[in-house]
Order: C-alpha cells, then structure tokens, then sequence
C-alpha cells in the first residue's frame, strides 16, 4: 500500500494509516544507534543532560538523534539546542516555513540526506509539498512561492562568499539575526549529522511516491510542534552568559539570539581547547581563512598534506577536525579509530567534532556581520 500516492491527497482512511505508519517511523529513527558513541538514554540522565532532555522532550515531543549524539558532551549538547531552539523553534519576526526552508537549502549544500529528509517533511505541513520536493531536488528555481525561493536560493549558496545571493540577501536588516542564525546552526549540525547519523530519515528503499506519502504522515504527526509559538529565551539558563564575539554580530537586534550566540559559541570554544592541540586549532582556522566555499572533491590528499608535519597524535586530531569542517560525509572508521587511539572517549570525540563543525559554521556566519560591526 505504500506505493500507492494520490494527487489529489489522501482520505481520511488513508490519512490515519499515513500518521500511523509515521509515528512508527518516528519512533524507530529515535531509537536508531548513533554511530561511534553510546548517547545518554533518555530514562538515564541526570544535570545538564537531563535538563536539556526535558526541553526537547517538551517542545519537540521526543528527543530526537541530534540531540542524543550530543549527549556524552553535555556543554556541547546544551550549545547546539540552545543555538537550535533560539534560531529555528521560537516566534519572531520570520515565520517557521522560511526557517526550514533555510534548513532544508542548507542540508542540500552540505550534502547532508538526513536533515533535507527531515526538514523538507516540516515544510510538507507549512507549504506544498511541490515547493519542499524542489529543494530535496536540488532545483530551487522550481519553487513557485517566491519568497521561499528567494530564501532557499540565498541559503544554498550562502557560504559561498563571492555569490552574488551572499552578497545581496533576500531580507531586510531587522530579520538577519533570525535567519543568519538558522544559517549558522545548520553549517553546524548537518557536519555533526554526516559524522555521527546514519545517512537517511526515511527508509531509503522506499520509492518517490512512498517517500512523499510518508513525508505527509510524518507532517502531520509533527504539525503541533511545528505550529506552537514558543517563547524566546528558554534555553539560555542552561550555559553561562559569554561576550558577542565579532564573529557573531551578524546577532546583533535580537538579544535572545545574541545571549544564545554567545554562549554558544564560547562552549564550542571551550569544548575545542579542551581536546584540540593550539596547532589543530591553529591549522583549522588557517584553512578556513582562505576559504570560499569552495568543495574539496573527492580525494583526501589536501587534508594529509596539511596535517603532514603534525605529531602522530596531532595528525590523527587534525585529520578528524579537517575532515568535519570540510568534508563532513568523509569522515569514516578508519578517522575515528585513528581519532580514539590517542583518545578514546566519546566525550572527547564529540567535542573535537563539534568545535570543527562550529569553526565552519561560524566562518559562514561572519560573512553576514554587519560592516558597520566589523573592527
């Protein structure tokens, strides 16, 4: 019955078939194993990891695998929800379906299945599912609202610095907190997700017809907590206040998402000195410095060139942090074990990880600074 789609959309016997079959899914994606580290379960937790479990439990109705992989780092874990739920998930001035579908443009930009899966299913609930098929498709221009392809358009090529949608956004000044902070959280979580997430939402021997039929189920399990107007803020408590750093000031109009840039940033920050050498750090953000955007192909000769003149350990370090910052998806076993034979933890591991993936998501963002908060 699954390969059965109907145009004109579903009935009502089909409809609670579809929420059926969906809350099924949901429920098993939740319990999908996370690669490389064991998460906290959720009847497990205690402190920081149990408060920020009760936040997304309470807001997102489960707490989902982005949020698990998190978990053996809880500074980092309350990082990412906080930067999350204060950019995407509370009311502003910018409406839920353009954040997803800066969400959904990112995903493909990076090359990350799962979270197009997952955020092009929250926009079959906010718009056609024609517009959200065009982003999953990779063809923006097909999109017929105008403003989402605007926006969508803006956001695939967003880290390309010279692109002429970077250097003219598709909004005014008032929304740039709000939607340059999507932009950044998810230059930050889909590296995350290609490294610790298996590569699908969705099952993916279904076909078009299936995918979109589950996609539809899925909407509408989700559509409460895509549709709840949530109140800015919440999230803060659980990370000290920090200082804006330049790099962020792309924030700047929005104190909430100011405060959770802040703190956010200052906990990635920490999180890398913590695990990363000065030199991996150092090599990390030179790189990034005369970055453009630009794809590193296929082969991995640019990374082991780099880290060619580091110690052993430092090389294994540097090779990991590269890898995330640059080429998410080819990140592998061979990484990884290389990684934990200097150190072996799941905390290091997901700290190392999330300070490359912020290092790159927070070069995206400071393309958006304002000149007038440049120094």
């Amino acid at each position: 019955m699954l390969t059965e789609y109907h145009p004109a959309g579903p009935g009502p016997d089909d409809e609670q078939e579809a929420t059926m079959v969906a809350g099924r899914v949901i429920s098993s994606v939740v319990q999908r194993q996370v690669k490389y580290v064991t998460p906290t379960p959720p009847n497990a937790t205690e402190g920081l990891v149990a408060a920020v479990y009760q936040q997304v439990a309470e807001e997102m109705r489960l707490v989902v695998p982005p949020v698990l992989l998190h978990s053996p780092a809880p500074e980092t874990l309350a990082a990412y929800w906080t930067l999350m739920r204060e950019t995407l998930m509370t009311g502003g001035g910018v409406d839920r379906l353009a954040k997803e579908a800066v969400a959904a443009a990112v995903s493909v930009a990076t090359i990350c299945p799962y979270c197009v899966d997952m955020h092009s299913t929250a926009m079959y609930d906010l718009c056609t599912e024609h517009d959200a098929e065009a982003i999953v498709a990779d063809r923006i221009e097909e999109i017929l609202d105008p403003r989402l392809r605007a926006l969508a358009a803006w956001a695939r090529q967003a880290h390309l610095p010279d692109a002429p949608a970077t250097r003219r956004p598709p909004f005014p000044a008032a929304d740039r907190p709000e939607l340059v902070g999507v932009l950044v959280t998810f230059h930050y979580l889909t590296r995350m997700v290609n490294v610790f997430l298996s590569s699908f939402l969705l099952p993916p021997r279904l076909g078009p017809r299936a995918r979109r039929r589950f996609k539809h189920g899925v909407a509408r399990v989700l559509s409460t907590s895509l549709r709840e107007v949530r109140a800015p803020g919440r999230s803060l408590p659980l990370l000290a206040p920090a200082a804006l750093p330049d790099a962020a000031a792309w924030a700047v109009g929005n104190d909430v998402i100011a405060a959770a840039a802040s703190r956010a940033y200052a906990a990635f920050e920490a999180a890398g000195e913590r695990v990363l050498s000065p030199a991996v750090r150092d090599l990390v953000r030179w790189r990034l410095d005369g970055w453009r955007g630009e794809e590193t192909g296929l082969s991995r000769q640019w990374c082991e060139r780099l880290i060619a003149g580091l110690p052993e350990a430092d090389r294994a370090a540097g090779r990991l942090a590269l890898l995330t910052a640059f080429a998410s998806a080819q990140v592998d076993e061979e990484t990884i074990h290389e990684f934990r034979r200097h150190q072996p933890g799941d905390t290091a591991l997901v700290e190392a990880a999330a300070w490359a993936s912020y290092a790159a998501a927070r070069q995206v963002g400071s393309w958006y600074v304002p000149a007038a908060q440049h120094i």
